[in-house]
């Protein structure tokens, strides 16, 4: 019997040392692999670059008149979004702060930096720990940001392609990314593995849940993240809350547009030059890379580039421009995580609750 019992207490011990070791590797691996593969990209891009040519462009080439202007542009949307955020939020009977939205939006887009991605949970918790706002339910106005953002994004796009179809054919073409290929790589026995493997991700879920304990624990963090979801439908602020949206995108554009003014070699640009060029960068940030940092680079080169900027140049300016406004994240991240110290803390049982 001693045994048995020493032999179960080894395989708990290991078993528990192994998932302690296996979070610790992914989490370790989920914050190494975007800066490997954004540094491996931005190495590939400067390796031949000098800089002596760096300081020259910040220095002597760059006018920060236009840079400034367009930085403030950068601090607005994050403004708006926390209003937009304790907007959505109002439906669903949770009423934080303003200030404590609004840093806590400044604080998410820092801490993304380290981990991408990581910002929507900085920021619901965030609002949990200063202002007790259930955090299923502020996750779930997170989710539906999402949703709008991409469908206003998706907007965006339509009016930029239909405008300039022969440059995106162009870029598509370059990068690599021609829809028509990418199609026929994908063979009729791959559609039905990729089906089977979601059908059977489906199963096992539905079994995880009905199965163990916290199924009806996750039922309710489910109700909650709908909930969250649903906020627009009752909400009668929704024509701020899309005006909100619109502003927010329009400021995106012009923290991106007015930076084209700051350098000769692009003040040729037109603005629905600039309206293409901000979105080839904009699905390139959606590489988990930090603030896109590579892939963004690459692709604004590339568009520079296809409306005659010299490569050199192009190459200059997506660094530069790109090190401004990760500049700016790092510095709003820091005055929300100040200000935030300087908060009283408002702590409300029904919020707790409402998570467990």
């Amino acid at each position: 019997m001693g045994f048995g019992y020493l032999c179960v207490y080894k395989v708990t011990t290991f078993a528990r040392q192994f998932i302690l070791r296996k979070n610790i590797t992914s989490a370790v691996l989920r914050v190494l692999l975007p800066f490997t593969l954004g540094a491996a990209i931005l190495y590939w891009m400067y390796r031949g670059s000098s800089w002596d040519d760096i300081r020259d462009m910040v220095l002597h080439r760059m006018q920060w008149s236009w840079m400034i202007v367009s930085l403030l542009f950068g601090i607005l949307p994050q403004v708006l979004r926390g209003l937009r955020w304790r907007l959505a939020l109002e439906p669903v009977g949770e009423k934080p702060r303003r200030a404590t939205c609004v840093f806590a939006v400044f604080v998410s887009y820092a801490a993304s930096l380290v981990v991408p991605r990581i910002g929507e949970i900085t920021r619901c918790g965030t609002l949990l720990h200063h202002d007790g706002t259930s955090f299923p339910k502020s996750l779930g106005t997170v989710v539906t940001e999402r949703i709008v953002d991409a469908l206003f994004m998706l907007g965006v796009t339509v009016v930029a392609l239909f405008a300039q179809r022969k440059v995106f054919g162009t870029f598509f073409t370059r990068t690599g990314m021609n829809i028509d290929q990418l199609f026929q790589r994908f063979t009729t026995t791959g559609f039905i593995v990729a089906v089977i493997c979601v059908a059977a991700l489906v199963v096992m879920v539905f079994i995880i849940c009905r199965h163990f304990d916290v199924a009806g624990r996750f039922r309710r963090i489910l109700r909650d993240l709908w909930e969250g979801i649903m906020s627009l439908r009752r909400s009668s602020s929704l024509p701020l809350y899309l005006f909100y949206s619109f502003a927010i995108w329009f400021c995106y554009y012009l923290h991106f547009s007015l930076t084209l003014l700051c350098f000769d070699f692009t003040g040729g640009i037109t603005q629905l030059d600039a309206l293409v060029i901000f979105c080839a960068g904009s699905y390139a940030v959606l590489i988990p890379t930090p603030n896109g940092a590579g892939p963004w680079h690459f692709a604004v080169k590339t568009m520079l580039v296809l409306y005659g900027v010299n490569a050199s140049d192009a190459i200059l300016f997506a660094l530069v421009v790109h090190a401004m406004q990760t500049g700016l994240i790092i510095v709003l991240g820091v005055v929300g995580l100040i200000a935030l110290q300087f908060m009283k803390t408002i702590h409300r049982p029904q919020a707790a609750v409402a998570d467990n």
